[in-house]
């Protein structure tokens, strides 16, 4: 069992018992945060502030290259864990793709998260002249992709014949420090991605559902919502979704001292049109704003009770934050901590 495997303490709302929280920021190290050289300067300032994780994105836009990032942090770090969140499969063979992951948990000496996805934005695979398939393609290649990952990670031999992929015997080298290999993460909004992910990953990302533009939908980022996508997860896992840790990204933190105003000024921007990454298929109510895991508006002890709600809920343990905001979310990860 990974480390991503352990789950302690009384049940959620869905049965399963509480997980400890985790913590993971991020760095894309794009000129918004101040390039290359201030990204590893982030990354070290990831690990004072108690963040467990550090996550690279994979975009071939204004972003540092992921794998050559983790490969500088497993020098630059001592004990934050280094993941990518997420790795867009169709960039990368899966084998070419094992071998490196598994040099970066060798010279991290154990610290490595992976995260693969389907990839998802169409215009970044077309610019680069590379092949964007439909839906179900992509699916197919990341359900073969992540079995070819499994056998590898595990310094094991990989014989596979697939639709998309063939592999003949190939072994996994270097053995990666973690056993019996390192946590796996995957998933999606939609249904069929969420069960994908349920099948292989040992952490699974539960994210509000995009428009085919990459528009988030404003409907998603319910509590609601977010309680049937685990659902979908809980059904597809089956007998091992006690071993799954669930992830999601608060992709909004506003400290303030007046929740209830805060989301109402929200919801107006909203409904100006200020927030043009947002497709406004449904109209929100305040308490809706404020219940959602993807939004934390409020002081620093009413974010930490309402993550703690969101956990009894959902499940959910695995906190993830944006870049621009690791800061503020900050004072927050002791509040959380277990004793």
């Amino acid at each position: 069992m990974t480390e991503a495997a352990a789950p302690v303490g009384e049940l959620t709302a869905l049965g399963t018992p509480l997980r400890p929280f985790r913590f993971g920021a991020a760095g894309e190290g794009n000129k918004q945060e101040g390039g290359a050289r201030k990204f590893v300067q982030t990354a070290q300032q990831a690990e004072e502030y108690g963040y467990d994780t550090f996550f690279v994105p994979d975009h071939l836009g204004d972003q540092i290259g992921p794998i050559a990032a983790l490969g500088a942090l497993t020098q630059a770090t001592d004990k934050i864990r280094l993941g990518t969140s997420v790795l867009a499969n169709g960039l990368r063979h899966p084998v070419v793709l094992a071998k490196d992951l598994a040099t970066i948990d060798v010279l991290s000496k154990g610290r490595l998260e992976v995260g693969v996805g389907a990839g998802w934005i169409k215009e970044e695979f077309d610019n680069a002249g590379i092949p964007f398939e439909r839906p179900g393609i992509r699916l197919e290649k990341l359900d073969e992709s992540l079995t070819i990952l499994d056998t590898l990670l595990r310094g094991q031999e990989c014989n596979f014949e697939g639709k998309h992929y063939q592999v003949r015997g190939i072994k996994g080298t270097p053995r990666p420090r973690q056993g019996p290999r390192p946590p796996l993460c995957s998933g999606g909004g939609g249904p069929k991605m969420l069960a994908l992910a349920a099948k292989h990953a040992d952490i699974v990302s539960i994210v509000p559902q995009t428009t085919q533009n990459g528009k988030g939908l404003l409907s998603g980022i319910t509590l609601e919502k977010t309680i049937e996508k685990v659902n979908i997860v809980k059904e597809a896992a089956g007998d091992r979704f006690a071993d799954i840790e669930l992830n999601w990204a608060i992709t909004a933190i506003v400290i303030t001292d007046d929740r209830e105003k805060t989301a109402e000024m929200a919801l107006n921007a909203i409904a100006r049109g200020l927030h043009p990454d947002l497709e406004v298929d449904v109209e929100l109510t305040v308490e809706q704003i404020l219940s959602s895991p993807y939004v934390a508006i409020g002081t620093f002890e009413e974010i930490a009770e309402q993550i703690k709600r969101v956990r009894e809920l959902t499940s959910m343990s695995y906190v993830g934050i944006f870049p621009t905001q690791m800061d503020a979310f900050a004072p927050v990860i002791p509040l959380l901590r277990e004793d």
